[in-house]
């Protein structure tokens, strides 16, 4: 990185932007909870030039996002599997998925339906308190430094929030 270059904050949104923040890095998770393991059927299914896959699957099996499995009677050929970093980015990519359904495509309908295999019924899943099992919106958490916060993340959340109206815009 330049001198003139910003350096990231160092905190655990700017670290996993700094991993996960491109197109073709979440196209490759959705397809792989889509069920894809594959080089060739990653390739085939994202339309991706391979030089491109090749380099963001070597970056999540070094990240450990993805395990590589050898496969076929010469074993000379690797599936990528989720690891477990890699299973918990689902919720994730499901709040992208009804994010984008909401905001961003044209049907009225979802384009992706979750059906839960344990009860049979279409999921919705939303983001709720592990204590009380309330629903959690932006207005009712508030940032206080955890345990592991760095010291950007504690001077940054010492300083009181900007204040607002309730018709800001931004």
């Amino acid at each position: 990185m330049s001198d003139d270059q910003t350096q990231e904050p160092d905190d655990s949104v700017g670290a996993a932007a700094e991993l996960l923040g491109d197109r073709w890095t979440f196209l490759i998770l959705r397809e792989a909870f889509f069920g894809t393991r594959r080089f060739t059927e990653f390739a085939e299914h994202l339309g991706l030039s391979r030089n491109i896959l090749s380099s963001r699957l070597k970056t999540l099996v070094t990240r450990g996002i993805f395990e590589m499995h050898p496969y076929g009677s010469g074993k000379t050929r690797y599936e990528y599997r989720l690891a477990k970093p890699g299973r918990d980015i689902f919720p994730i990519v499901v709040a992208l998925l009804q994010w984008g359904d909401k905001y961003l495509v044209e049907s009225q309908e979802p384009s992706v339906v979750l059906k839960h295999t344990l009860c049979g019924k279409d999921a919705n899943p939303h983001l709720v308190c592990n204590s009380c099992g309330e629903p959690i919106e932006l207005g009712d958490v508030a940032p206080i430094p955890g345990p592991g916060a760095s010291k950007w993340v504690r001077d940054r959340l010492s300083q009181p929030p900007p204040e607002t109206s309730d018709n800001d815009e931004g």
